[in-house]
Order: structure tokens, then C-alpha cells, then sequence
């Protein structure tokens, strides 16, 4: 089992900038790409971005290409979500993802295996 707890999420101004972490234990061997999604209030969850296992490769959906970052220090067992030039739209609430089976490419909820709590991001205009 692996368990995931994301952190850092608020509220911020339109243009602001947030950071958000997810730190995974247990089972955290196991672990190859981890993922950040989001779900606005009446939507259905959306991917946001995912990072490969050595952190090498990094794929983001077309709304935050530019503006958000995606890292990972694997000896912390730690993924980052970082958020410049926030938009109204950016509002949610943030879910981190873990894949446990290698070669998913990882831009589906159905590529993950484990999920955090969420943490809400707000942003106001």
C-alpha cells in the first residue's frame, strides 16, 4: 500500500503563485510515475500533469502548459506541484496520484493506483 498527502493549497490572488507537495509512504518503492489532477466544483476530475519516475520526462494538459511545474525529489518521497500566473479557472481541489505498474503513460485516472485526500487551491479575481 501507498499512502499520499498533499499540502500547500490556499487561497490566492488571480497572477499568485502557490506550491503544492505530496509526500507518499509506505510502499513508496513501488512507485513510478506520479501525477496531479484537479476537479472543479460540478466537473468531472481533470488531468494536470505527471512526472516519470527519474523525474525525466514530464507531460501537462494544454490549460497549464507555461504556467505550472511538475518535479519530484524521490529521496524525500516527495512530488511538487508548482503554480505561477493562477487563473480563476485554476480553482479546485488538487488531487496527487501514484502509479504502481511501469509503462502507463499516465494522463488518465485509470493509470493510477493510489490517490490522496486533496487540497482545495483557490483562486479570486
Amino acid at each position: 500500500q501507498v499512502q499520499l498527502a498533499e499540502s500547500g493549497g490556499g487561497l490566492v490572488q488571480t497572477g499568485g503563485s502557490l506550491r503544492l507537495s505530496c509526500a507518499a509512504s509506505g510502499r513508496t518503492f513501488s512507485i513510478s510515475v506520479m501525477g496531479w489532477f484537479r476537479q472543479a466544483s460540478g466537473k468531472e476530475r481533470e488531468f494536470v500533469a505527471r512526472i516519470t519516475p527519474s523525474g525525466g520526462t514530464t507531460r501537462y494538459a494544454d490549460s497549464v502548459k507555461g504556467r505550472f511545474t511538475i518535479s519530484r525529489d524521490n529521496a524525500k518521497n516527495t512530488v511538487y506541484l508548482q503554480m505561477n500566473s493562477l487563473k480563476p479557472e485554476d480553482t479546485a481541489v488538487y488531487y496527487c496520484a501514484a502509479d504502481v505498474l511501469p509503462y502507463r503513460v499516465g494522463v488518465v485516472e485509470g493509470d493510477y493506483d493510489y490517490w490522496g485526500q486533496g487540497t482545495q487551491v483557490t483562486v479570486s479575481s
